[in-house]
């Protein structure tokens, strides 16, 4: 009935079975191991997508997670206008909340195409999908300290396969391969679990989210720990190599997208800092703030435009007249002339200027 699954992960393990059998021989138990954790790296290499666009998703919902908290609490009498709104402000966002689910929920058909077709190995049958009956006894033979990689502490009949047809019930002498990889496992999910955990932001925190951490922090590693008496060797490999391929890829997307986050906030203080008038100048009113450079132009054009006017008027830059005689300090005529040549004439000389003041009559 799921033949749409069991084929291709069939095919892609005995891909790369041919790849390490080719080194180590078909029938070495190695070989076996390292196609198995090399599928798992197969399927989550194509999923790296998804997964970087679950990463973005949750990111971005937790940043609007305070507006979501306010549609929760003004509509909460009316669930279908609160879902409305909830949608509504996921678009505006650009978030879809099945995104976050979609790498999770493709690693489900690999983990039951995978136990059904580790299972199929048996003694003397013709065949287990893209296996042919040498690749049956091929796998069949391989040994890992003295255990067959389809072998679990406990064969369920009701799970179906060679081995649970053939011995149904307890085989503590898999215990001594089992037990170890089943807590190697189980601590290896608890810890991508807590490195993801970390990462949330805890004003988005709700009850549901609680409850989910608390899943997949104990309750999640704990049925590893259990439940894995249930499982093949190869499939607690297969459980081990995904759990370390998601902690090192999480580790390696989170960094890239806290550099991206980091990158963002500069280029936005920069740019702040630009548009902002120096410190000690007062922005005329009225007047828009000008980039550093436009600023740092408008300066130097003043700056050119006094010198301009001093040459004019007869004098240096520093008001020192040309012929080396300094002017007298009593003179208002010539302090008002000059101040009125360093405005380049435009204005009108003032009536009062170059004419004494009369002092007033005593009485």
């Amino acid at each position: 009935m799921l033949d749409f699954i069991y084929y291709p992960v069939s095919f892609i393990l005995w891909c790369w079975h041919k790849v390490f059998g080719f080194v180590f021989g078909d029938d070495n138990a190695i070989a076996w191991v390292l196609g198995i954790v090399f599928l798992t790296f197969t399927v989550r290499g194509i999923m790296f997508k998804p997964f970087v666009n679950q990463v973005r998703s949750m990111k971005k919902m937790q940043d609007f997670a305070p507006e979501l908290k306010k549609i929760q609490k003004k509509y909460a009498n009316d669930r279908q206008r609160q879902a409305m709104e909830m949608q509504k402000l996921q678009r505006e966002h650009g978030v879809n909340p099945l995104g976050s689910c979609l790498p999770m929920l493709l690693q489900i058909p690999v983990f039951i195409g995978l136990n059904h077709v580790l299972r199929m190995f048996a003694p003397g049958k013709e065949s287990n999908y893209f296996f042919d009956a040498e690749g049956v006894r091929s796998y069949v033979d391989a040994k890992l300290f003295g255990v067959n990689l389809g072998d679990a502490i406990n064969h369920v009949s009701a799970l179906g396969g060679g081995a649970a047809a053939a011995e149904p019930g307890w085989h503590w002498d898999v215990a001594p391969v089992a037990i170890p990889l089943m807590i190697v496992a189980s601590v290896a999910t608890h810890f991508t679990a807590r490195h993801s955990v970390a990462r949330q932001n805890p004003a988005s925190a709700t009850a549901q989210t609680a409850m989910m951490n608390r899943l997949t922090l104990w309750i999640f590693p704990a049925g590893v720990l259990v439940f894995g008496a249930f499982f093949p060797i190869g499939l607690l490999i297969y459980w081990l190599a995904n759990n370390c391929w998601t902690l090192m890829q999480q580790r390696l997307v989170y960094t890239k997208i806290d550099k991206e986050e980091a990158a963002k906030k500069a280029e936005a203080k920069e740019k702040r800092t630009n548009l902002g008038p120096k410190p000690g100048q007062k922005p005329q009113v009225g007047q828009k703030p000008k980039p550093a450079q436009q600023q740092k132009k408008a300066a130097d054009s003043q700056s050119e435009g006094e010198t301009g006017s001093a040459k004019a008027a007869g004098t240096s830059k520093n008001g020192t007249p040309k012929n080396g005689k300094s002017q007298k300090s009593g003179n208002s005529s010539n302090v008002k002339g000059g101040a009125w040549a360093k405005n380049g004439g435009n204005q009108q000389r003032p009536a009062t200027q170059g004419k004494k003041t009369q002092g007033r009559k005593r009485r």
